[in-house]
């Protein structure tokens, strides 16, 4: 009697991140060799919670042995939400069953993260599922110096932007406000901010009080660009994290409640331009301090997504594809893959989630480290020892057209 060969099925959520095609080939080899079909989903969960079962793809070891070299997703991507009803989730379990697939790999960051718990949840057992942890924004909850896969290409490919940014800058005496993704936590903007040495990076962690008012991230950026003249430069580049916009006090904004938000939830970032934002409030305000400048805002997020993985990636999405693919044809369930100390770990998706939100936990930067302590020590911002440098202080009030003492009390809040 012929046995019935088990069916993985793939997809993809969120957004692109370089090394989705690596993870794809190697977890379709490691489950054809080990006596599986693999199907590929189309669009990740976006036709399944409509009950469409057509969007697939079948994957062979020869459609995918060669796939990891590129960046983008062979299987497309989406940011629809399965858990928004029960009946999105019920859809998405009929039609993986009626595809005949009883194991399912996501690939994706947190909120897919919560979907596939979810969706195995309600499964009851009649679904296997394992995710893998991907995302540029490097912010899911994986063991100290262990990235989500994605993240240190896009670092890469953004510090050689920027890079070339801080020479375009020195040379037409401009200033760039330079915005990456990163909607909850700053990794990204720090780690090609530090890499790259940017005058300064600007983080949502370094604020400890909500909601941050939008003035006190404008007089931060002013008190670097008076530092910066005092020291005889009129150029500079400024790392944002996108995710400022959801820290700032929204009356500052006139408001979001005009913003679309996407099925999760977050705010569509590509519907507020904080760059732009920052970059008119501060041209107003340098203005009247009579501080002549040249400000350009630059948003560098999409540039970075879809990059070819750097060798670093490739390596490591081959080892979690592998590992992701073996844990399903061991039988396991619920979990998130992780290499720690060279080791496949799973991460039990009970361990994921945050207690008070429900939701799965977020990895933010850790502004009591050491290691961003370090960033800190070289970039170029006012500090209380400058406040406190009576010459130092008297030079950049005048450049600020300010009294010391006007100077202080405005600028000690940056600090």
């Amino acid at each position: 009697m012929t046995v019935e060969r088990p069916t993985v099925g793939i997809l993809i959520g969120g957004g692109p991140a370089p090394g989705i095609n690596s993870v794809i080939s190697a977890a379709t080899i490691r489950s054809i060799l080990g006596g599986s079909d693999v199907l590929g989903i189309i669009d990740g969960f976006k036709w399944l919670v409509e009950g469409g079962t057509g969007q697939v793809r079948p994957l062979s070891i020869e459609d995918v042995s060669r796939i990891h070299f590129r960046g983008g997703s062979y299987l497309g991507a989406s940011r629809v939400n399965p858990t928004r009803s029960a009946e999105c989730l019920d859809n998405v379990l009929f039609g993986l069953s009626s595809l005949g697939i009883t194991c399912l790999m996501t690939i994706g960051g947190d909120d897919t993260a919560f979907s596939a718990m979810t969706l195995e949840n309600r499964a009851g057992g009649r679904l296997r599922v394992i995710h893998v942890p991907k995302t540029i924004d490097n912010d899911l909850d994986l063991p100290h110096g262990i990235p989500t896969f994605g993240f240190q290409t896009a670092r890469h490919v953004g510090v050689e932007i920027v890079k070339n940014l801080m020479v375009d800058a020195r040379t037409t005496r401009h200033w760039y406000l330079v915005v990456t993704m990163g909607r909850k936590a700053g990794h990204l903007a720090l780690g090609i901010g530090k890499a790259a040495g940017a005058t300064l990076t600007v983080i949502p962690e370094e604020f400890r009080e909500r909601p941050v008012k939008m003035q006190r991230v404008i007089d931060l950026l002013i008190g670097a660009i008076i530092k910066r003249l005092e020291h005889g430069r009129a150029d500079g580049v400024a790392v944002l994290a996108e995710g400022l916009i959801e820290i700032l006090d929204p009356r500052d904004l006139g408001g979001l409640e005009h913003v679309e938000r996407d099925e999760h939830g977050h705010v569509r970032m590509n519907e507020v331009d904080i760059g732009d934002l920052l970059r008119r409030e501060l041209t107003k305000q340098l203005r009247q301090m009579g501080i002549p400048s040249s400000l350009v805002a630059k948003n560098v997020g999409y540039e970075l997504r879809c990059a070819d993985p750097i060798p670093y990636d490739i390596e490591y999405t081959r080892d979690l594809g592998y590992c992701a693919a073996q844990y399903l044809l061991d039988g396991g369930t619920s979990a998130m893959v992780s290499i720690q100390n060279g080791r496949f770990t799973p991460i039990p998706f009970k361990q994921m989630v945050d207690p008070s939100t429900g939701r799965t936990k977020v990895r933010m930067v850790d502004v009591d480290s050491q290691s961003y302590h370090i960033a800190r020590q070289y970039m170029i911002r006012l500090t209380e020892a400058d406040l406190r440098d009576q010459d130092l202080v008297g030079r950049c009030a005048a450049l600020a057209s300010l009294s010391v003492e006007a100077f202080r009390e405005r600028f000690r809040t940056v600090l």
